[in-house]
């Protein structure tokens, strides 16, 4: 593909695909397991855009994914988030870029709370590398 047609592709993405291809490519990077996005631009009363729902294996991998996502997301978009809470414990880690919520959670953790569950009527995609 011409680097024009490349960059006219680029340009057309919103500041929302870009934000969550930076926090999947975070993830992946540090080999989160079971990526999901979560479109909930149809769902009535949803408080994001988008969620990105994953684990990790243990509270030091919960830990790294999130120091990476932040980190590379203020790198290659330059959004800080506008909240970060459960850090301390890193059983369930949330990160809130507004329009884009990120859920790192242990496996107990992501299989008791089930949001993939309780926000079953949104569009779900698996975000692993193929």
């Amino acid at each position: 593909m011409a680097k024009t047609a490349r960059a006219a592709i680029k340009s057309q993405k919103t500041a929302i695909d870009l934000l969550t291809e930076a926090v999947i490519r975070a993830l992946q990077d540090r080999k989160a397991k079971d990526i999901k996005l979560m479109d909930l631009r149809g769902i009535s009363g949803a408080v994001s855009d988008f969620f990105i729902v994953c684990h990790g294996e243990s509270s030091t991998q919960v830990e790294g994914l999130a120091r990476n996502v932040e980190q590379e997301v203020e790198k290659e978009t330059g959004e800080i988030p506008a909240h970060i809470e459960g850090t301390k414990n890193a059983q369930w880690v949330l990160i809130d870029y507004i329009s884009v919520v990120v859920h790192i959670f242990q496996p107990e953790q992501r299989s008791y709370y089930g949001i993939e569950r309780l926000w079953a009527d949104a569009e779900l995609r698996d975000s692993e590398r193929n």
